[in-house]
């Protein structure tokens, strides 16, 4: 079954952001600060990228999706860093509405619409599991019955970490969090023409049956300094620098390497 993830990289919709801008031109200003890009890339690299290509079920696409206007040598960057994941198609678009563009791009990148795939969201600043293509293809698979009856599907692995990372490593803290943009995926059947991208990922429970999978942490989601969701007041989450066996384990389960994380974050 194809496996089909999306991840917007600093792309200047309209619409999709909780910090609003009076016009695109705004919003492309403020997106493409080279201060905030430092920190997009520092994230990417470090946190949303090599969970991707450690992945043990290695059968999916990444589509990392980027305004026409992204300076070219932000381009050729993002490039390099994503040179060695096969899985990975960087694809540009102009200012668009956030949902329609994203729901075409889904849709035009099934290989055959009438067979059923997988689709998933991967924020460029978080982390999945090492194994989560290969447990959401399990989980749909445990699931038959309930896969037979319905359009959609949702399966959501709610257990994860809040981190932030900077030169000093990684400092998190465990939380459960229901439906969750990482480590949430969504069954479509073969003909219909919905994706992932038709629903807030908070309310997609509202929609389609979904599916809870809560035995072991399956994301780490990192506080930084331009979480669009954090730029208005929200209540802070306090985390606790890792040990060095939790480093390990962060190491094991999301390819996140302290080391490298202290080195990047620490480069001039």
């Amino acid at each position: 079954m194809q496996v089909i993830g999306l991840c917007r990289f600093s792309y200047p919709a309209y619409g999709g952001f909780q910090v609003e801008h009076e016009t695109i031109e705004e919003r492309i200003e403020f997106l493409y600060g080279e201060q905030r890009l430092r920190e997009r890339f520092q994230l990417m690299e470090t946190t949303a990228l090599p969970c991707l290509k450690a992945q043990t079920d290695p059968e999916f696409e990444l589509i990392i999706v980027i305004g026409d206007s992204l300076p070219k040598h932000h381009l050729e960057h993002l490039h390099d860093i994503c040179a060695d994941i096969p899985q990975i198609r960087i694809h540009s678009e102009p200012p668009r509405k956030q949902r329609a563009v994203m729901k075409e791009i889904l849709n035009a990148a099934r290989k055959d619409p009438s067979q059923p795939c997988l689709q998933f969201r991967h924020d460029d600043d978080d982390a999945i599991s090492v194994d989560f293509v290969e447990r959401l293809r399990g989980s749909v698979a445990d699931c038959p019955g309930l896969i037979a009856k319905n359009r959609t599907v949702t399966f959501d692995f709610n257990r994860g970490y809040v981190a932030e990372v900077g030169p000093g490593g990684i400092a998190a803290t465990e939380i459960h969090r229901p439906y969750y943009v990482a480590s949430m995926g969504m069954y479509i059947e073969g003909g219909c023409h919905q994706t992932i991208m038709n629903f807030a990922h908070e309310k997609i429970h509202r929609f389609m049956p979904t599916v809870t999978i809560t035995d072991a942490p399956m994301f780490v989601r990192t506080h930084n300094g331009f979480n669009d969701s954090r730029q208005k007041p929200v209540k802070a989450i306090p985390v606790e620098p890792l040990t060095p066996e939790q480093e390990g384990e962060f190491a094991a389960r999301f390819a996140m390497d302290a080391d490298h994380i202290r080195r990047v974050f620490s480069a001039a």
